[in-house]
């Protein structure tokens, strides 16, 4: 049964979209849906703020159907050349995400003749233009696609299919402007007709969403909607913290990934290289379990990596913060994260991608013994209470004969394959990297890191050479305890092989390395720690600006002088062109130099 709060919005929804809601199972009203449907539904802008997995969604479908319904009552058969609806969503998962849900309600008979397209990255902007030329009266899109189709596809001319645009959601508003995309949201604003309605729709708030609000909303009404004024997640997510030692942290999270058995579980990992490390390594330690692995660099696989995700059972996926935002299986358990995100309200939506939809869920935030003020800053900064995971004392305890086999596994998984080794340098150095840009980084400090104990926890054979490493990091560190000749570390990869042995008879026939060092006329810099660059990153634009803003003054100052430069006469352009002329004759012993300093009417 639907829910009688969807037959009794005010103005009443019509039948094809309420058959829709109970076919779909969409039995409960929301707060966010039951505030916003109407709103939109009188023509209203809309800001609405709720926590993650409250149904957003269809706070913005149902009412954008029922307007095309409105429209189609009022004017007869819509124009299939024109875009009446647009959804710009911040990621291509949550973009494909939203397209299913509308999907989902084209298959009633009475909206099946609406057109639908989607515009996303990752594929021919070919296939976005000739889907847009059969007709497209909703779209549903990444800003950075649509930007370009606006703007080099001209002979596609979407400026003007958008002039009946009845309806504009900005979906993940926040995180589109986190990514960067407020620039581009500015400039498509500009192509759109301004009798139109907007959706803007948040999980949280801040000072650039508001000035889109005032960029592109007219007088819209504010929706602030949550579960309780104590916390920002989810009534029935229970969210966890345990305090580990830094050379034990996969150790413990490998155990409490075997002792539960998840349906489904995310691992939200720093960097996109560390997604690789792990993906690369994690099936030797569960394999009875199937590890799936999403990040940014990713551009082809990643739908159907998402679905064969949703499609498993028993399942991890490995990611990055791409997917803290708008994913919604209502499957997944376990929420958990290597290390505290970079910007603390990452986390709510980290979080947020477990107990949705009124399901239960729990997340685990692992921390070392220098972090624990990250539990009440959280607490205060984002309304996230972190639990003390005590239930399973055992698992916080890791044994020495523990920790030796798991080392050792490391070291052979590397051993047998360089390219492991190699994704293990470079995730432990972006991982590093990514810690020194913490914005909580009072709390968070990159010099209290016990950098030897961290790379022993990703068990490297050797620590990469960076300028943060001091002696003291060196001694914590664990590598493997027979010497190892790293020019004899193979690639389990026969073609990368090959290449790498004819590079070294290469370097064998130059005299080694060290001799084509010595030829090198480069200088060896010492390199500085990151911290340090940053700032001198930062004063070197600072003194950029000054001699701009230097130079600016001296040319304002010259053009009020009224100084110009002399005109070059055209006697002055042919003179020149004789003395070039006499030069090439010389070169091209045509004349003698006694000829050219006569010509030149020059003495020796």
């Amino acid at each position: 049964m639907v829910n009688k709060l969807w037959s009794k919005v005010e103005p009443p929804l019509s039948e094809p979209v309420l058959n829709c809601i109970k076919k779909q199972e969409f039995s409960s009203m929301t707060p966010i849906q039951a505030a916003v449907i109407p709103l939109i539904l009188t023509c209203k802008d809309v800001v609405a703020e709720a926590v993650t997995g409250s149904g957003k969604t269809l706070a913005f479908v149902v009412p954008m159907l029922e307007m095309l319904l409105k429209r189609q009552r009022l004017e007869g058969p819509l124009r299939k050349d024109s875009i009446y609806a647009v959804v710009i969503s911040p990621t291509r998962e949550l973009a494909t995400q939203i397209f299913k849900v509308i999907e989902q309600f084209l298959q009633e008979p009475e909206l099946a003749h609406f057109t639908l397209s989607i515009l996303v990255g990752g594929r021919s902007i070919d296939v976005d233009a000739e889907s847009l030329k059969k007709g497209s009266q909703i779209a549903v899109c990444t800003p950075g696609r649509l930007m370009d189709l606006l703007t080099e596809r001209k002979n596609l001319n979407l400026p003007g299919k958008m002039k009946e645009l009845e309806f504009l959601v900005l979906d993940e508003a926040d995180r589109l402007l986190d990514l960067g995309f407020h620039g581009t949201l500015a400039a498509i604003l500009q192509y759109l007709p301004r009798q139109r309605r907007t959706g803007l729709f948040s999980a949280t708030q801040t000072k650039e969403l508001q000035d889109l609000v005032r960029a592109g909303l007219r007088n819209p009404v504010v929706v602030s909607v949550k579960e309780k004024s104590t916390i920002s997640t989810p009534i029935l997510l229970e969210n966890y913290y345990v305090i580990v030692e830094p050379q034990d942290k996969f150790l413990f999270l490998l155990n409490f990934i075997r002792n539960r058995k998840m349906v489904k579980g995310l691992f939200f990992l720093p960097t996109c290289a560390c997604v690789d490390y792990w993906a690369h390594v994690l099936p030797g330690f569960l394999p009875d379990k199937k590890i799936f692995a999403i990040h940014g660099k990713m551009k082809n696989n990643r739908s159907k990596i998402l679905e064969s995700f949703r499609n498993a059972d028993n399942t991890i996926l490995l990611c990055t913060d791409l997917l803290a935002r708008g994913l919604d299986i209502p499957e997944v358990e376990w929420v958990l994260q290597w290390e505290p995100p970079t910007s603390p309200s990452a986390l709510v939506h980290r979080v947020g991608r477990t107990a949705r939809g009124g399901a239960a869920g729990c997340s685990l935030l692992p921390l070392l013994p220098s972090e624990d003020t990250y539990v009440p800053f959280i607490k205060t900064n984002q309304l996230v209470e972190l639990k003390d995971w005590r239930q399973s004392r055992d698992e916080i305890k890791i044994s020495e004969k523990l920790r030796d086999k798991v080392l050792s596994l490391l070291h052979e998984q590397q051993l047998k394959d360089r390219a492991t080794y190699e994704k293990g340098i470079r995730a432990f150095v972006s991982h590093i990297r990514a810690y020194s840009k913490h914005e909580c980084n009072l709390l968070l400090r990159l010099a209290q890191l016990p950098l030897g104990h961290i790379a022993t926890s990703y068990g490297l054979l050797r620590l990469p050479k960076m300028p943060e490493i001091t002696q003291e990091h060196r001694d914590q560190f664990i590598g493997p305890k027979e010497p190892i000749d790293f020019t004899k570390l193979p690639y389990k990869d026969k073609k990368r092989e090959f290449f790498r042995q004819k590079r070294l008879e290469d370097l064998k026939e130059a005299g080694g390395a060290a001799k084509l060092k010595n030829k090198s006329k480069k200088k060896m810099v010492q390199t500085k720690p990151w911290a340090q660059a940053k700032l001198n990153k930062e004063e070197r634009k600072e003194k950029k600006k000054k001699r701009k803003e230097q130079k600016q003054k001296v040319v304002a100052a010259g053009k009020k002088r009224g100084k110009k430069r002399r005109a070059v006469t055209a006697e002055e352009i042919a003179e020149l062109a004789e003395d070039v002329a006499l030069i090439k004759k010389l070169k091209k012993r045509k004349i003698t130099e006694e000829q050219f300093d006569k010509a030149f009417d020059t003495d020796k």
